[in-house]
């Protein structure tokens, strides 16, 4: 009996094209992503030539790496000059919740993402949940913004009564779209997969730092059909 690899690969399912990446560190030289402006314009043309319409270019600022909106701004002026191609690049920041970010919350220093700039991309340690993350978001919400919540798969603390509760407070989640195929480990691509299933996905991005990792998880053969079938599903656009 012959057995057939059904698997799909991520470029495969189309859900790419046309797409909108709201988050990656493709803004070179600011944070531990991409480093030159020759490396950000290669990730560009790839963009491109796999159909993604739309980037926004989310580096970290966290106590570690404490960018201001000025100098990111900066820099992202320098790209969009650098760049000449069809991609539309809009910048915006990754806020680890920790002590700056409760500084700049309070003065409202931020670098928001949307369309009308009235949410704020959000994420904690990987491994253990700041001081009040629950109080933290409800008072970015109080503050007028909508906070997503970046790669929560990647959150081995969390578990299924915490993505529960954050949806049923409001927290929007955002997929890393490698971490369906395995990009980040299989505990990652586990809760990926149970995320996606329960419909708890509204937006993906790349979170890319490195070209070779995302173009090597987009063309591997790790999707299962009915994982893939449920790609649509994810709204991706921000209202």
């Amino acid at each position: 009996m012959l057995f057939f690899n059904t698997k799909k690969r991520l470029i495969d399912t189309g859900i790419l094209k046309g797409a909108t990446d709201w988050h990656s560190h493709i803004l070179p030289g600011v944070d531990d992503g991409i480093q030159t402006m020759e490396d950000s314009l290669a990730v560009l043309a790839y963009y491109e030539k796999i159909g993604i319409n739309d980037v926004w270019l989310t580096p970290h600022i966290m106590e570690d790496m404490p960018n201001t909106p000025e100098e990111l701004r900066a820099r992202f002026q320098e790209l969009t000059e650098a760049y000449q191609g069809t991609v539309r690049l809009h910048l915006a920041a990754e806020n680890m919740i920790d002590n700056l970010f409760n500084e700049r919350l309070a003065a409202n220093d931020l670098l928001p993402i949307g369309p009308k700039g009235d949410h704020l991309l959000v994420e904690t340690s990987y491994f253990q949940p700041p001081i009040d993350l629950y109080g933290t978001l409800k008072r970015v919400q109080e503050i007028g913004y909508q906070p997503i919540l970046a790669h929560p798969e990647r959150y081995r603390y969390m578990d299924d009564s915490d993505y529960d509760y954050l949806v049923a407070k409001g927290v929007k989640l955002q997929l890393n779209i490698i971490s369906l195929a395995g990009g980040y480990g299989k505990p990652a691509q586990d809760k990926a997969l149970m995320l996606l299933s329960k419909g708890y996905y509204k937006f993906f991005g790349s979170d890319l730092h490195r070209l070779a990792h995302f173009d090597e998880a987009i063309n591997a053969k790790a999707l299962k059909k009915e994982t893939a079938e449920q790609l649509p599903g994810i709204q991706n656009i921000i209202v």
